[in-house]
């Protein structure tokens, strides 16, 4: 799991395509990768780069002067739709991406981002489009995404208040998962457990091996 985070800052990659599906985030022969860290290669893969590797020129978004080291995507509408893979948030994370902001998201990829490390961030169209004149007035601007207070700083002083899921953001601030919460209760579930025994013996009736 991704390290877990209370806020950070950072510069903005500003990308302002719609309906970007998560075969376009990391395409379907990627699929069987199973390291996380491996997979920044992957992310917008065909629009990043020729078939013999080489990066595309002129570059994506990403692979464009000063954009390595951002944390923050500010996305087109309708982000993260099409088939459910988790290998989407995974390339994103593992490219350095924290947090994406963008007018709505794909639930199933929203789901899949809160439980790998990225926070998708929902913002009004008014909002969406007041951040994208901001990197177009200044391409170093920084903002600060606080999950703690659930807000982010812009550079003029004012904040942005925003909603998440609050089972998420504490996982989120821990750096886990469902899994790693429950493993985390082992030594509790274990102690009830003992003093609980089981109400209904599943292996009543059957033959025991042996």
């Amino acid at each position: 799991m991704a390290e877990g985070f209370r806020s950070f800052s950072s510069r903005i990659v500003p990308w302002a395509a719609e309906n970007v599906d998560t075969d376009q985030i990391v395409p379907a022969r990627y699929l069987k990768v199973t390291d996380k860290e491996g997979l920044a290669d992957a992310l917008f893969r065909d629009w990043r780069f020729e078939e013999d590797g080489t990066k595309k020129d002129p570059p994506f978004i990403l692979d464009q002067p000063g954009m390595a080291g951002r944390k923050v995507l500010l996305a087109g509408d309708n982000f993260g739709t099409g088939s459910s893979r988790e290998h989407a948030p995974w390339a994103l994370r593992s490219w350095g991406i924290q947090a994406i902001l963008s007018t709505s998201f794909a639930d199933i990829f929203k789901s899949n981002s809160l439980k790998n490390g990225v926070l998708p961030i929902v913002v009004d169209p008014a909002t969406h489009q007041r951040l994208f004149d901001l990197v177009a007035e200044d391409p170093e601007a920084e903002i600060r995404v606080d999950l703690a207070e659930q807000g982010i700083l812009l550079p003029d002083g004012s904040t942005v208040d925003f909603d998440v899921d609050p089972f998420s953001k504490m996982m989120l601030m821990a750096g886990t998962d469902e899994i790693g919460y429950v493993l985390a209760k082992d030594d509790a579930i274990a102690a009830w457990e003992a003093v609980h025994p089981p109400r209904v013996d599943t292996r009543l009736g059957t033959a025991l091996e042996g």
